[in-house]
């Protein structure tokens, strides 16, 4: 059966993640209430913070800022695109 959570993000319930997307508090609080189809959604979202703010995701002070956004887009009032952005 599969792991079912009430998204935080969807507000329903909704198939969860296989596993915790990373060790730590976070990484279970997200597995607990992000959905698998919440997670693809951030996945979008990171690619482009990653893209518009030239992000080195193996610089601390970068993996530092993706995590507060993962945050704000999860649990706070939801993450912004940076100033300017224009889909394509």
């Amino acid at each position: 059966m599969a792991h079912m959570v009430q998204c935080v993000k969807l507000g329903r319930e909704a198939e969860g993640l296989d596993e915790a997307p990373f060790d730590g508090p976070l990484g279970q609080k997200i597995y607990d209430s992000v959905s698998k189809e919440a997670w693809e959604g951030w996945q979008g979202h990171m690619k482009m913070l990653l893209n518009e703010y030239r992000l080195q995701p193996w610089k601390k002070e970068h993996q530092d800022f993706i995590v507060q956004q993962m945050e704000q887009y999860f649990f706070g009032t939801g993450a912004e695109a940076p100033e300017g952005y224009k889909p394509q």
